[in-house]
């Protein structure tokens, strides 16, 4: 079953001191790579001084994503982008990119700190991240009788479905709408009226 896609809405900003360095950490939508790596360029636009610029985003579904990747910028590897892809793996949201820019207070912090702090930097990012709710939706097709449109609108508007098309002959032929997760209850709605509904494929 498809499941709703949380998707990032929105830009977000926070920022976190560390022993003297300062974690400030950018999320915001991005739906393709391209989107991803404009974000970054606006942040090294917006924090030119920073020492570092490490990043990871998440596209597609989170569970299943599309493409994901990360980028440590100089630092120790696996001490920055994998912990803030990480964060955006255990979020649920697609469609997101994360930036944390780092200031060198002069204390290194070691591996262990960076990975803290990175891992910190994020998961204060992602909660003040605005996202939206998608959900799965399937296209169907079928002809009906007339006397039966009023039911089948009844339905939909049970079911969130919408109605995208009507044309009137014989018969009422109607292009439609509705969440995934309602399939099954309308292929039955369907058998009950003796009806034909034909899946359309995307």
């Amino acid at each position: 079953m498809d499941e709703p896609l949380r998707v990032a809405a929105g830009i977000a900003e926070c920022e976190i001191e560390i022993k003297k360095s300062r974690f400030i950490a950018t999320a915001g939508l991005a739906a393709t790579r391209e989107e991803a790596l404009q974000l970054l360029e606006q942040v090294k636009a917006k924090f030119p001084d920073a020492r570092h610029y490490c990043w990871a985003y998440l596209l597609g579904g989170a569970e299943t994503p599309s493409s994901a990747a990360m980028n440590d910028d100089g630092e120790p590897s696996g001490t920055a982008g994998k912990p803030i892809l990480n964060v955006l793996q255990h979020k649920g949201i697609s469609d997101v990119m994360l930036v944390v820019s780092r200031y060198f207070g002069g204390v290194k912090l070691g591996a262990g700190g960076l990975v803290r702090a990175y891992s910190q930097a994020a998961e204060e990012v992602m909660r003040k991240l605005p996202f939206e709710v998608h959900v799965a939706e399937s296209q169907w097709y079928l002809s009906l009788d007339f006397s039966l449109e009023q039911p089948l609108r009844h339905f939909l508007g049970e079911h969130n479905g919408s109605v995208h098309e009507v044309t009137y002959s014989e018969t009422v032929k109607v292009k439609l709408s509705l969440p995934t997760d309602k399939n099954d209850t309308f292929v039955a709605f369907c058998a009950q009226h003796q009806l034909e509904c034909e899946r359309l494929i995307d």
